[in-house]
């Protein structure tokens, strides 16, 4: 017998409601949201064919809130949680062994816990296996642009937020500096000093300027909950490799139409096993790729760890690695390098390196080196 989850989503933003509700496109923003953030939770998606390697099966559910990510954050959250709890409850009736959140169903409230509290079933945010595959998936990108990660200056955009501080914990093993980014000012002087501790000669620099950040960075990791495109094209140097896990996107899509010169890759697209799996909606991606936070949800459904993994305002480093594990054992793989859902070649990565070198007038692993 399958394996059963249920995976909860919402529109990015307000052009998914025109895609889906043509006749939304001629009434005003703020009426079409007031509008839907009253309809109740509804499927949206019948997952099917997804086999691990273990033989096991899965079976799951896309459920969706009528919410933008500004109206999640905005409306007060006993509202929000009301309406999650409705969703919870919907995925208990379809037979869903575990939920979990997508987007900005996570970010609202604090972070899954009460939700989970008050339902059958266990939640995840899926913000284990998301930094999980952030992280290598950066590495992966500056190795393949010339990069040396060991003396690399890299900065986390979003950095105080559970996804972003686990995401410099873990840079902290690879990279010789380290910026941390954030609005305010005092958790980021917490971070820092925690980070200093506990990597001894590891340089952090704490910095709430985007660009001022971003413009040093031969690594960029963009990790933030804000609704609105962050980097500008003229924030990034030459060479520099841009993981983008935070969704709706922190770059726009012009950073990428007038940089040829830097690496811009999409964070956490994950493929699921099974040869004939059927997403059963259409993410944008080619079929079988999902964000990692879905996966998190499938591969714990698969391997039976029907339990509260990931919740809350931070991330446990281990389950990280337990995580990376358990999709690992259960046949979910990295997609290669993806740039807003299209596959990146790999001549493409090699005419970047090569426009890097030429603004830069060195090789991109000794422009890397000497930034620090």
């Amino acid at each position: 017998m399958a394996r059963q989850f249920a995976f909860l989503m919402h529109p990015l933003r307000f052009d998914d409601f025109a895609r889906k509700y043509p006749f939304t496109q001629r009434l005003p923003e703020h009426w079409v949201e007031s509008l839907f953030r009253h309809v109740p939770p509804m499927r949206v998606g019948h997952v099917t064919g997804v086999v691990s390697p273990t033989g096991a099966e899965l079976e799951g559910w896309l459920l969706a809130l009528a919410m933008t990510p500004r109206v999640l954050l905005e409306t007060p959250y006993p509202v929000v949680l009301r309406a999650l709890e409705k969703a919870g409850r919907l995925a208990e009736s379809l037979g869903a062994e575990i939920l979990g959140l997508g987007a900005f169903t996570k970010i609202a409230g604090d972070r899954g816990v009460t939700l989970a509290s008050r339902l059958n079933i266990p939640v995840t945010t899926g913000n284990s296996y998301t930094t999980a595959t952030a992280v290598a998936g950066a590495l992966a990108a500056a190795r393949r642009l010339g990069v040396d990660a060991g003396t690399a200056h890299v900065a986390v955009i979003g950095a105080t937020g559970s996804i972003g501080a686990a995401c410099c914990h873990l840079l902290a093993r690879e990279v010789a500096e380290i910026t941390v980014v954030a609005r305010g000012r005092e958790r980021l002087e917490e971070l820092a000093a925690t980070l200093g501790a506990a990597h001894p000669g590891l340089v952090v620099h704490v910095e709430t300027n985007i660009p001022v950040a971003a413009r040093a960075a031969d690594i960029l990791i963009a990790v933030s909950s804000s609704p609105d495109a962050l980097v500008e094209p003229e924030d990034l140097k030459p060479g520099a490799v841009v993981c983008d896990v935070a969704r709706p996107r922190n770059l726009s899509r012009i950073v990428t139409e007038r940089r040829r010169d830097v690496l811009v890759i999409d964070g956490g697209v994950i493929e699921v096993p099974g040869a004939r799996a059927d997403l059963g909606f259409d993410f944008g991606f080619p079929p079988r790729m999902v964000e990692a936070c879905m996966a998190e949800t499938m591969a714990l459904a698969l391997e039976g760890r029907l339990e509260n993994f990931t919740l809350g305002p931070s991330v446990d480093p281990t389950k990280v690695g337990e995580i990376a594990a358990i999709a690992d054992r259960q046949g979910f793989k990295m997609s290669g390098f993806r740039r807003f859902e299209r596959a990146i070649p790999d001549d493409e990565v090699e005419q970047i390196r090569k426009r890097a070198e030429a603004r830069s007038g060195r090789p991109a692993a000794a422009a890397a080196a000497e930034s620090v």
